[in-house]
């Protein structure tokens, strides 16, 4: 071999190549090769000394000069055990600095606790507007209430359409018997009768015409009641009211066959 001595191999134990351009580390001052040069691909240990970045306090947050070759840690805990000036006694003090203003309370919280309606700070403790005798808390809403307030204006513009609708219906039914009184007595009895029997059936056969009208009535007379009364004496009444219609019905259907 002409020349031996040409050529460094890798220092990074998993490499090893014979390279000829070789490059040293200007941090553990050994060589390697083009794969292997920067700090963090050949692991170097000597890499801190080339950190030129300025380790801050973690307390009193004050920049920390740090010596060629000296460990950032070690100046850290240097600083905090000789030169910190964080005081500790003043730690509370600096963090809970919100004053409840209630008269005669002293207690400081660690955020804002503001009332909606005078727009205070209170501690926990008085954050409601009773607990601090709030005044602007006796002519205004909060949200809530403004909230309900429109639940309930809707509430009563519903109400007040159902019993419109039920007035306008109870109106327009007495009016159709009429009529049909009225015509059943212009005609003879026994063509009367059988104009009678046969509107009886008519309306025997519209049971859900009946059953509307039944339910309608019963709004009518107890909607208040029935707004106030929960789910299961609700459900009670109207399969008492639906008997009371089927007893109703059979009643007319025996009328009618009498009649005939």
């Amino acid at each position: 071999m002409e020349l031996p001595d040409l050529g460094k191999h890798c220092s990074e134990p998993t490499c090893r190549q014979l390279d000829f351009l070789p490059m040293k580390c200007d941090a553990c001052d050994e060589l390697f090769c083009k794969n292997h040069i920067t700090y963090d691909q050949h692991t170097c240990p000597s890499a801190y000394k080339k950190d030129v970045q300025v380790p801050v306090c973690p307390l009193c947050s004050a920049p920390i000069p740090v010596k060629r070759g000296e460990m950032a840690d070690i100046a850290v805990s240097k600083h905090i055990d000789r030169n910190c000036k964080f005081d500790l006694s003043n730690r509370k003090q600096k963090i809970f600095k919100s004053r409840c203003l209630k008269p005669g309370c002293k207690k400081k919280e660690l955020m804002e606790i503001t009332c909606d309606h005078c727009q205070n700070n209170f501690c926990i403790s008085h954050r409601h507007p009773l607990d601090h005798d709030c005044k602007s808390a006796a002519g205004m809403i909060s949200k809530a209430g403004f909230a309900a307030l429109n639940r309930s204006k809707l509430g009563s513009q519903e109400y007040n359409a159902k019993v419109k609708e039920i007035s306008t219906s109870t109106r327009t039914e007495p009016s159709e018997n009429m009529k049909y009184q009225q015509k059943s007595s212009d005609l003879p009895y026994s063509e009367g009768s059988k104009v009678i029997s046969g509107e009886i059936q008519n309306r025997m056969e519209e049971d859900e015409a009946l059953q509307r009208a039944l339910e309608l009535s019963l709004l009518e007379t107890g909607l208040n009641h029935l707004l106030t009364i929960s789910p299961e004496e609700e459900d009670w009444e109207l399969q008492q009211a639906l008997e009371a219609s089927r007893e109703e019905h059979r009643r007319l259907r025996r009328k009618a066959v009498k009649v005939n």
